[in-house]
């Protein structure tokens, strides 16, 4: 009962070292799910890249990756003073390592009041509007810091997706850091962290601002920027053919039309069948979501499951371990034990079983 995850590790490995190359000072992300590789693993690869610095999601996460990279480990949850009380995120133990980010004064007036001085990242607000100061705040974060507060590590950019605004948002933050002292000797030292901008936005940014040392954080396009290094699996497990009529699964909805039921491995356990909102819009992008909502009130959606180059539909609602597909008569029913591709979103699915060639 396997849904694996099979990698093509000479192409993969190639497209991680590629991705280094062209992007210097690169910070892998490894959080959440860790990709569908789980971050363990990507903290390994890490560290065979040679990076000295390696990002995580949330202070949960430091313990799955800190004894696989001897690296810096660089919080992109801004730290929180309530967080503290969580002895599973106590960071004593794992010493400087930690880069916190901090996007509030309050906060940064928590850490600044610790004996040990913690490392900081300050994050500049971006037109994401998730985290980070105002270009005041900024500067009134540099004057704590600069009166013997927490050790800055520079200044952090969240942009938005890559693109031409992206770049000029990413431009007008960099003048703001660097009124609040970011630069050689500045008071926020010389490191700008980025995300989301491409290798040729990074190294253009970077020829127009020598002095500052950029460090692109990078996940996605780090570990799942190679699609055909990459393939995805699931095993069936049973086929029963089925007349027109008869009654079936959980809920005992009656067969469309004569086919099969097949079952194979993968359910809501591992993320299959549940859908995350998508970043689409426009005419098309409604009709389509107009579309498949008509084929769930027929009881008929299109799973990710792909048999002789079609997804094939649900006959129900996903199980935790295992789906049902409905294979019309006439189609192909593959054999159990057989292997059918799956296309599944990486960042959302927990396989069982990860092949590395």
């Amino acid at each position: 009962m396997t849904l694996t995850l099979h990698v093509d590790g000479d192409a993969w490995r190639a497209h991680l070292r590629r991705t280094a190359e062209e992007r210097p000072g690169l910070v892998p992300v490894a959080k959440g799910n860790g990709y569908g590789f789980g971050n363990h693993r990507l903290a390994r690869r890490a560290e065979w890249l040679g990076v000295d610095t390696l990002a995580v999601g949330t202070y949960t996460e430091l313990a799955d990756v800190a004894t696989r990279c001897p690296c810096d480990l660089l919080v992109l949850t801004p730290w929180r003073a309530f967080l503290t009380a969580d002895p599973a995120i106590s960071t004593p133990a794992l010493g400087d390592r930690v880069i916190h980010t901090v996007g509030r004064m309050g906060d940064l007036q928590a850490l600044a009041a610790r004996p040990d001085r913690p490392r900081v990242v300050l994050e500049r607000m971006t037109s994401m509007r998730r985290h980070g100061f105002t270009a005041t705040g900024l500067r009134e974060a540099a004057r704590l810091v600069a009166s013997n507060g927490p050790r800055a590590e520079g200044v952090a950019v969240h942009l938005p997706l890559s693109g031409p605004d992206s770049v000029r948002e990413a431009e007008d933050a960099i003048t703001d850091a660097i009124s609040a002292g970011l630069g050689p000797g500045g008071r926020l030292g010389n490191t700008l962290w980025l995300s989301h901008l491409s290798a040729a936005e990074i190294a253009d940014l970077a020829g127009r601002y020598p002095d500052l040392r950029l460090r692109p954080r990078v996940g996605t396009d780090l570990w799942l920027g190679a699609p055909g290094a990459l393939r995805v699996t699931a095993r069936v497990l049973d086929a029963h053919p089925i007349r027109r009529g008869e009654r079936y699964g959980y809920r005992r909805r009656r067969a469309p039309r004569a086919g099969t039921l097949l079952i194979v491995s993968g359910g809501t356990g591992h993320g299959i069948g549940l859908e995350a909102p998508t970043g689409r819009s426009g005419v098309r992008a409604r009709g389509a979501t107009f579309a498949r909502g008509g084929l769930d009130a027929a009881g008929l959606v299109r799973s990710p499951y792909i048999i002789d180059g079609k997804h094939r539909l649900f006959a129900e609602p996903p199980h935790m371990q295992a789906s049902m597909l409905f294979l019309p008569s006439g189609a192909r029913v593959p054999q159990v034990g057989d292997e059918v591709p799956v296309r599944v979103r990486h960042t959302a699915t927990t396989f069982d079983e990860i092949r590395i060639d």
